[in-house]
């Protein structure tokens, strides 16, 4: 009985083997240079590059495009009233997907983080009122959609009406934001020297807090954000006239991925010519932001440029 016992288990265990020892067959075979199969590996070394395409989703012709953007960023991206994403750069990139045949994926990010999400390929692009000026050789970027200016907040009880009276107050920005950045350059050396300190925090929601509280004086914020954090509370807050630096908005990809900047770059020309890109910017900022150029105005352009063109074309 014992005898017919090993035997069986002998037998069950070469089964076993067996089955092993093909499952491993198969998944080593494409990468095996001594397999002598040249028609399967030739068809796995296609496979592989199918997968590869496909995986590549950011890539012309991919099937998904993912947007890295900081969710916590009004108007340019943040959570609705209903729980979703939204703000006025997640319907531009939505509607630049739909008009490329992809898929969109809103990823919200660390904005601190953002190099490495972008470098890693969590995300095909950088896309939340993100200011190319100084960083021009860091991204392929599109062209500049919209203008942006760096202001300052303040409690309009506070005393503050001009840069030079931020001397001795407290002032707080977004962390890695782009009026962060410009309080650091060689330009406001000065009047960044002069405040009494100079704080980040993670997002502006909770500098608005701090402002409000009387934690801090006053934020450094972009135009665009200022404007809709005041909305209805005008009687409670103002933008200082004098303003801290003038910059642009892009979209900002991998460096060299020019094939996507390219493919996004024509779907916003589109929004441009038939107007969407008007009224989505009408929707969040009550007029049309756009900087970039319609078709009809580059030509109109030319010709006041060049006007023998037009005659000469009108012979």
């Amino acid at each position: 009985m014992k005898k017919l016992v090993a035997a069986l288990l002998v037998a069950g265990m070469a089964v076993s083997l067996t089955a092993c020892g093909n499952g491993g067959a198969d998944t080593d075979a494409p990468a095996s240079s001594g397999s002598g199969n040249e028609t399967t590996d030739s068809e796995a070394a296609a496979g592989d590059e199918d997968t590869q395409a496909a995986d590549e989703s950011g890539a012309v012709g991919g099937e998904t495009f993912t947007v890295g953007f900081d969710q916590d960023f009004p108007p340019f991206g943040y959570v609705g009233d209903d729980g979703e994403f939204t703000g006025f750069d997640i319907e531009m990139a939505t509607e630049c997907a739909k008009r490329m045949g992809k898929e969109i994926k809103l990823q919200p990010i660390d904005w601190d983080a953002k190099d490495m999400e972008l470098e890693s390929g969590t995300i095909d692009c950088i896309w939340n009122g993100f200011t190319m000026n100084g960083r021009e050789d860091q991204y392929t970027w599109s062209d500049s959609y919209m203008d942006n200016t760096q202001v300052v907040i303040t409690k309009k009880d506070s005393g503050i009406s001009a840069l030079s009276d931020l001397a001795g107050k407290i002032v707080e920005v977004q962390k890695e934001s782009s009026a962060q950045s410009a309080l650091e350059d060689e330009d406001h050396t000065e009047l960044l020297a002069s405040f009494g300190d100079f704080l980040q925090v993670a997002e502006y929601n909770t500098a608005f807090m701090d402002l409000e509280s009387g934690a801090v004086d006053a934020i450094a914020i972009d135009i665009g954000v200022a404007n809709f954090q005041l909305e209805g509370r005008e009687d409670e807050f103002v933008i200082l006239d004098e303003v801290i630096s003038s910059e642009q908005y892009a979209v900002g990809f991998l460096k060299g991925n020019e094939a996507l900047r390219d493919e996004v770059q024509a779907a916003l020309m589109e929004m441009v010519d038939d107007g969407t890109f008007a009224q989505i910017s009408d929707k969040y900022f009550g007029y049309d932001v756009c900087t970039l150029k319609s078709a009809d105005a580059a030509d109109t352009e030319a010709e006041s440029v060049n006007p023998e063109n037009t005659e000469a074309a009108a012979e």
